[in-house]
């Protein structure tokens, strides 16, 4: 772990190679899972406000998930976290006519039609937040279905951290980033794989 100002910054972030491949993965991420992706109550709250300009985005199971449900529930850990589709995936998912899996959040605010709402914890995927004491950890998930990712990231030669520049950029601020990035280069220059 890496100590970056008020956060601990797992290796994994640094070293492993990482670049999202839609066609490989189909979004996978936002229908496996035992919960919804975790979402703070402000960003609840922003998501409800906006839900007349979201319901139109959404499939039909997404739209009766939400108008049955609410936009989030609270998960076996206590946790807040955004409304399934029957168990399955995350109720803001659509569908591609390659069937991609997309969020239509983040696809409403590229189009013009909704401000940012995509959840932090989407946002930053594949890190993971938690507490540690009065720290923030941040940790690299790793599991199957992201292998073609990090196979994608080797080939291009691109790591974790900063594939997820920009959304580690919103979270933590640009002097956090830049901090992350100098230890980065000095770890990896030092422990050449």
């Amino acid at each position: 772990m890496f100590l970056i100002q008020d956060t601990l910054v797992s290796q994994d972030l640094i070293e492993r190679y990482f670049v999202c491949d839609l066609k490989a993965c189909k979004g996978q991420c936002c229908i496996d899972g035992d919960a919804g992706a975790p979402i703070s109550l402000e960003e609840k709250e922003m998501i409800d406000r906006n839900m007349d300009q979201i319901l139109p985005l959404l499939t039909p199971g997404g739209q009766k998930a939400i108008s049955e449900d609410g936009s989030a529930y609270y998960d076996a850990d206590g946790d807040l976290v955004t409304t399934l589709v029957e168990g399955s995936n995350c109720a803001f998912t659509t569908f591609d006519s390659e069937g991609i899996c997309l969020c239509a959040l983040e696809k409403g605010c590229r189009e013009g039609k909704l401000p940012h709402l995509k959840p932090s914890s989407c946002f930053l995927y594949p890190v993971r937040l938690s507490k540690v004491g009065n720290m923030t950890a941040v940790n690299l998930h790793r599991w199957k279905i992201c292998a073609p990712a990090e196979k994608n990231g080797k080939k291009l030669g691109v790591r974790a951290y900063e594939f997820l520049k920009g959304p580690l950029v919103r979270r933590f601020g640009q002097e956090w980033y830049d901090e992350l990035e100098r230890v980065a280069k000095e770890w990896l220059r030092h422990n050449r794989e």
